[in-house]
């Protein structure tokens, strides 16, 4: 049961959203001091997300039931009853926003409550009524750096909405590559993805490219913003570029394998490009600072 319940939390989702939310305080902070600020923000964000999960289970829960990718998921096969999931998720979104307006600021309280508001209840409806349900998804997706950032200043800046536009750009193929994959299956469901209401790609393809090149130059941001240096600024425009040969693959050949392939891609280039961003912006910062100090 307990095993159950922790799977309407999205831990791989939950996931992203803690090492974005570190990532938006760290920048806006220069560190990751206050901890006890730091701890707050991600207990309270954790927990809206959490809360944001197991609504949307609860909310898809017949369509899960018709798909053999979601059938086993704690609704569909019994495990939890609609009702606990249900009362699970409000419990974990009320006390999320409000451990953030309490403990951390009213601005970050906002920004997980938008979080929860468009996930469960504008993108999980929308994907089975149009296609704009990918890019509406990944506001929600892109708002936790956000909220570290307003965690940590109590406001927002240039800073932050280029990390909010990073992540919301490299969502577009990653999704498109799963809904791709899955097409059949979500087919079965009635989701309105894009594979699915234009099934020859084209427009699938256009968007997952697009979105990869225009992420090149707004992954580079961060360096122009002197959020990080050329060390970071070199490294974004190699990834950025080996991505959309990726994807360019994909667009070629439009098969399933080179699909899983713009996944995998998508699931190596983001961590490496976060990382690269953190070593750049601090670590090789301050080596650098002490080799001029001596």
């Amino acid at each position: 049961m307990i095993k159950a319940y922790i799977e309407l939390t999205k831990t791989n989702i939950l996931k992203m959203v803690l090492v974005t939310t570190v990532l938006g305080f760290a920048m806006a902070n220069d560190g990751l001091k206050p901890y006890d600020l730091l701890l707050w923000t991600l207990l309270g964000t954790a927990l809206s997300s959490a809360g944001a999960g197991a609504l949307n289970h609860y909310l898809e829960r017949v369509v899960d039931g018709k798909m053999d990718r979601t059938r086993n998921r704690p609704l569909p096969s019994g495990r939890v009853s609609p009702m606990g999931a249900l009362i699970f998720g409000i419990a974990l979104s009320v006390a999320g926003v409000s451990l953030l307006c309490v403990q951390v600021n009213y601005l970050a309280a906002l920004l997980a409550g938008g979080t929860i508001i468009t996930y469960a209840f504008i993108y999980t409806p929308m994907k089975r009524v149009h296609w704009l349900n990918t890019p509406f998804g990944a506001i929600p997706g892109a708002i936790p750096p956000l909220i570290g950032w307003a965690g940590a200043t109590g406001g927002l800046d240039k800073g932050a909405y280029v990390l909010f536009l990073i992540l919301f750009l490299w969502q577009h193929p990653h999704f498109y590559a799963i809904a791709w994959m899955y097409r059949d299956d979500y087919r079965k469901g009635k989701f309105q993805m894009l594979p699915i209401v234009e099934p020859d790609g084209r427009a699938t393809f256009r968007q997952s490219l697009a979105c990869c090149l225009v992420l090149i130059p707004v992954s580079a941001w961060p360096t122009f913003l002197m959020l990080s240096g050329w060390l970071y600024g070199i490294g974004a425009m190699v990834l950025g570029f080996w991505f959309l040969w990726v994807c360019l693959q994909w667009r070629i050949s439009e098969t399933v394998e080179d699909a899983r392939r713009v996944l995998r891609a998508s699931v190596i280039y983001f961590p490496l490009l976060l990382l690269l961003l953190l070593i750049d912006a601090f670590f090789f910062d301050r080596v650098l600072s002490q080799g001029v100090g001596l």
